[in-house]
């Protein structure tokens, strides 16, 4: 059951009711908020927030903000402000696009202030550059087929962006099968080698004692962006094995920085892995986006690139 304050907020706190002035709920959690002098921000934990609050029937507060100015906080965020303008403005349609497709008045909110939605973190995140790519973009989405595209992003492809149906085993969507991408090379994460030590690995996969030590671990077939499907744990006594984003996932996402692995070796009790990318891969490679930034492509231009068959538009 809906708090008083946010069943009364609810249908204009929906960012696909009002188009003139979309607002959205952002939930931020537990604790203690207060509206600052002029009632147009609060504060909260130690933070500042543009717009008002009301509270979850759990007593967690929720920021109702205008979708633009939330949108001032997520882009500096999710993209280096002193990265070019067509990457930033890019970004911005994205984040647009993704607050929209996912908004739900049936839910108590939309989204939440972290990387499980869009990392968010209120007026103290903002910066000039970003809330110029906002305001350049001011009501842009991206569309396929009359709706809002589903919106996926992450920090270097290593190559090849991911298709959204290998990726999380969904329906294949047309603009997210995944696209060579030469555009991402300068990335520090373009091409990386991390050591995982077995014994971490037997700790995250407590199902491997049964098959006694682990000795090699193997890549069991790979998807066309050649990413790993799936492992082999290989032990004394059996091999045990694993789903791809439950590996990575396991073994750490910061270690295992994406899926596109060239080269796994043995040496010393530990695997050795050689890989490409930082993410799920799927979507926008925002280092690509940067590097055809540099190349003076324009923003359509990189959304044209990363999602084939959308149209940008407005809301």
């Amino acid at each position: 059951m809906l708090a008083p304050a946010l069943a009364r907020a609810q249908d204009d706190a929906d960012p696909a009711v009002f188009a003139r002035s979309p607002s959205l709920r952002v939930l931020l959690g537990p604790g203690e908020a207060s509206p600052l002098p002029g009632g147009a921000s609060f504060a909260f934990d130690g933070r500042t927030y543009r717009g008002t609050f009301v509270r979850a029937a759990d007593g967690s507060v929720i920021n109702v903000v205008d979708l633009e100015q939330y949108l001032y906080s997520v882009v500096p965020h999710e993209m280096s402000p002193a990265w070019p303008v067509a990457a930033l403005a890019a970004q911005a349609v994205c984040a647009r696009t993704y607050v929209l497709q996912r908004s739900n008045p049936r839910r108590e909110y939309d989204l939440r202030p972290s990387e499980a939605d869009q990392v968010y973190g209120g007026m103290g995140s903002e910066s000039a550059a970003g809330r110029a790519a906002v305001d350049a973009t001011a009501g842009r989405v991206l569309r396929f087929g009359g709706a809002f595209a589903s919106i996926a992003y992450s920090s270097c492809c290593g190559g090849h962006t991911e298709s959204s149906a290998d990726a999380w085993g969904a329906a294949p969507v047309p603009y997210l099968n995944g696209v060579a991408c030469p555009w991402c090379a300068d990335s520090p994460n373009y091409r990386w080698v991390a050591s995982v030590p077995f014994d971490t690995i037997e700790q995250s996969f407590g199902a491997l004692a049964a098959f006694g030590s682990l000795h090699d671990v193997r890549i069991d077939g790979t998807d066309p962006s050649g990413r790993a499907r799936s492992f082999q744990l290989v032990a004394d006594r059996g091999t045990l094995p694993v789903k791809g984003s439950t590996f990575r996932l396991g073994v750490g996402a910061r270690v295992v920085r994406s899926l596109l692995i060239s080269r796994l070796t043995q040496a010393n009790a530990s695997i050795a892995i050689e890989g490409g990318g930082l993410g799920h891969g799927v979507g926008l490679c925002q280092w690509g986006a940067r590097g055809m930034a540099v190349a003076g492509k324009s923003a359509n231009d990189i959304l044209n690139f990363y999602f084939p068959g959308t149209d940008v538009g407005n809301d």
